[in-house]
């Protein structure tokens, strides 16, 4: 075999892997792979970012929209805990992806050499697996067994450490075959329990979430659920796996959940959850089922086996990928004709379109109707992205995913990934819109990347939704402490100038009549485009006012 140098050697293997994307902030730890990169730029392209987070949140981005493991490449020391963030969202959101860092040299180790971390230790509660390659005749191997981790049963990220003098030196070590991710299929056993428990029910309720979906498994999904009559919710920022105008879809099941639907849900005696791990946030806080045995009969179905019965003893666990699940119980005769549930769906939908109905908030910008725009003239397909904050309820709970991924949102609640997964979601789809929710916090975690956005000529629309503080903390700062505000004021930019700083449109609309003409332009500007939408600081929630908040908090405090 011709020899060649480590850094070329990683690359070859992402090739051979099928990696067409990578993201980065460039470190002189691992130029040798930059310089791996140079000879396979019309294969991969390499995208330079301003920030390691970014980078990070971005190949975690990539990873969600193509079921492959998205690709970050950083430095050791502050790049490798920069992009920190990024591989724990990766991991909470169960979403493929390898960070590769360049490390110190094996000379150099365990001296606390200049930016030495042990990276294996530090990203072991962060990560599926954290790998070392000490020996560069071993780096198809072990890049290869990064991939078949990262995409093998419950999916997640894999960090990868490379020491730099291993990147220059030869080997002749051979290229590994392509990956070939594991995945789990549901026996016809399990079938036929699912059969008998759907048939012996009254109430059942379904849950979709998680990841490792297609569009044509959640089209297989809809088959089933509509051929039971099923209500069906989708866990904590995964709804795009149902069309949110389904007649059987009936909400999202997750922070800020329909007081209704949360009923609902605790009153089903058959819970049927496909792909969520029913954690924190898609159980309320663990309410919303009893542990470790649940009131209502469960059926969990998951592509990890260590998920299963992990806080919650299932009637029958499943371990299945979600492609062939969904495949399996499409080609599945409906239970009854007339079941004891029929009906249910629709009360449940009527429930959903109660509850994400107009709201009237304090203020001369009406954030439903801002969403309402959106929804009315942004192409079915549009991708939708955001972090975390209370901005973020309002595309949640009014905008109508009607598409396989066209949700772009963090499970973990990391702020800052709205932009970032925009950029990425965008170069993905170059055909697609690509619109941004942030909140005016959020936005200055990870704005600096509207200079890759120009760069790489990526034309979003990124709604900054400004009200001077970290809304969703005041939130809980006047709940519990009312009146006694400190810590989350701040002080704002002008953003439509900071956006044309960049070369990016900028935009400000203070009164909801503002809102259409400006997002027309900016959609049709060909650029990337900020609209600062400025609204009223008591709009804390669609269903209440920082005043009120304070208000019932004092009286509850006199009692």
């Amino acid at each position: 075999m011709t020899e060649r140098a480590g850094g070329r050697l990683l690359v070859d293997q992402l090739v051979v892997h099928g990696v067409d994307r990578a993201f980065t902030v460039p470190g002189e730890s691992f130029l040798a792979v930059l310089d791996g990169f140079y000879d396979v730029r019309e294969k991969v392209k390499l995208v330079v970012c301003r920030h390691e987070a970014a980078a990070a949140n971005m190949a975690e981005a990539y990873g969600k929209l193509t079921n492959r493991p998205g690709i970050a490449l950083v430095t050791r020391g502050p790049g490798a805990t920069h992009a920190a963030i990024g591989v724990h969202t990766a991991f909470q959101d169960s979403t493929p992806m390898i960070l590769f860092v360049g490390d110190v040299g094996n000379r150099f180790r365990h001296r606390e050499a200049f930016q030495e971390v042990d990276f294996a230790a530090m990203f072991a509660p962060l990560a599926k697996w954290a790998v070392r390659i000490d020996d560069v005749d071993r780096i198809p191997e072990l890049v290869a067994r990064a991939f078949q981790v990262a995409t093998s049963g419950r999916r997640g990220p894999v960090v990868v450490a490379l020491p730099e003098d291993m990147l220059t030196e030869m080997s002749a070590a051979a290229d590994a075959k392509r990956y070939v991710p594991a995945e789990p299929h549901p026996g016809a056993q399990d079938l036929l329990k699912l059969q008998r428990l759907l048939a012996g029910a009254k109430r059942p309720f379904m849950i979709l979430g998680g990841t490792g979906w297609t569009r044509e498994a959640c089209e297989e999904m809809r088959r089933f659920i509509e051929a039971n009559d099923l209500p069906c919710g989708c866990a904590f920022r995964f709804q795009d796996l149902l069309d949110n105008r389904s007649a059987h879809y009936v909400g999202d099941v997750g922070i800020g959940i329909n007081p209704v639907l949360a009923e609902r849900v605790k009153m089903a005696d058959l819970l049927l959850v496909v792909g969520a791990r029913l954690g924190e946030i898609t159980t309320s806080g663990y309410t919303l089922l009893e542990s470790p045995v649940p009131r209502q009969k469960l059926v969990h179905v998951h592509p990890s086996a260590e998920e299963i019965g992990r806080v919650y003893q299932p009637e029958l666990g499943i371990v299945s990928a979600m492609a062939p699940f969904a495949s399996a119980v499409a080609g599945l005769a409906p239970t009854e004709k007339n079941p004891p549930w029929k009906g249910s769906a629709a009360e449940a939908r009527a429930d959903y379109e109660a509850w994400s109905g107009r709201r009237e908030i304090p203020g001369r910008v009406q954030m439903w109707d801002v969403v309402d725009w959106l929804n009315k003239h942004c192409p079915e397909d549009t991708i939708f992205a955001n972090g975390a904050g209370n901005f973020a309820t309002w595309v949640n709970r009014f905008h109508r995913y009607t598409a396989f991924r066209t949700q772009m949102a963090p499970t973990s609640g990391a702020m800052g990934y709205g932009l970032p997964a925009a950029i990425a979601a965008k170069m993905v789809h170059p055909d697609r819109t690509v619109v941004c929710f942030c909140g005016d916090g959020e936005f200055l975690m990870s704005g600096q990347e509207l200079a890759t956005a120009v760069q790489y000529a990526t034309p979003i629309l990124v709604l900054v939704v400004n009200n001077g503080m970290y809304g969703t903390i005041r939130m809980h700062q006047e709940k519990h402490y009312p009146g006694r505000v400190i810590g989350t004021e701040i002080q704002n930019p002008h953003f439509a100038a900071f956006a044309r700083s960049f070369g990016a449109v900028g935009e400000i609309v203070e009164d909801t009549a503002q809102f259409g003409p400006a997002a027309e332009r900016a959609l049709a500007s060909g650029k990337p485009a900020v609209i600062e939408v400025r609204i009223d600081p008591q709009a804390i929630t669609p269903n209440t006012t920082l005043d009120k908040i304070r208000a019932a908090s004092l009286a509850a405090a006199k009692k």
